[in-house]
């Protein structure tokens, strides 16, 4: 790799570190309160795939431990924002699905970031987004089979 590839290669990569710290920030104290963005985003994912997952699929997503992922899913049990259930053929294993009050959650919590990104979108302008995401995306996936 040349230097000047390798420059290139620290500019990236501290952008996109500094860009991805402050979005969590901002965000963060954007969402409801007692609500952590790392409960917003297991509640978003469960949303999205709409069917149960084991605590060891969702800490693979998440590419946490499965330590980390069984405190956050405590977190939201405790809160009723997930279900959590054995496996009826291997008690070892449980299943998480999100429940009713999880939906709602996820919901105040979008209604209250939603602005916010926004905001950054149109400051930028949709048309450089529309640019962005395609190479934002190559560089989660190169990042996402190194981890593999």
């Amino acid at each position: 790799m040349s230097n000047e590839n390798d420059q290139l290669a620290v500019m990236l990569f501290s952008e996109v570190l500094m860009a991805e710290q402050l979005a969590r920030t901002r965000l963060s104290k954007a969402l409801p309160k007692g609500m952590e963005l790392s409960h917003f985003s297991v509640l978003n994912h469960l949303a999205h795939v709409n069917e149960e997952r084991s605590p060891a699929q969702l800490a693979k997503a998440f590419h946490i431990t499965r330590g980390a992922m069984t405190n956050t899913l405590g977190k939201l049990e405790w809160a009723g924002h997930i279900h959590i259930r054995p496996d009826w053929d291997d008690a070892r294993r449980k299943h998480v699905s999100i429940s009713a009050s999880g939906r709602i959650a996820r919901d105040v919590a979008i209604n209250a970031i939603a602005p916010i990104i926004a905001s950054v979108v149109e400051t930028i302008g949709a048309d450089k987004v529309k640019q962005a995401l395609p190479v934002l995306r190559e560089l989660r996936e190169q990042l996402s089979q190194d981890d593999a």
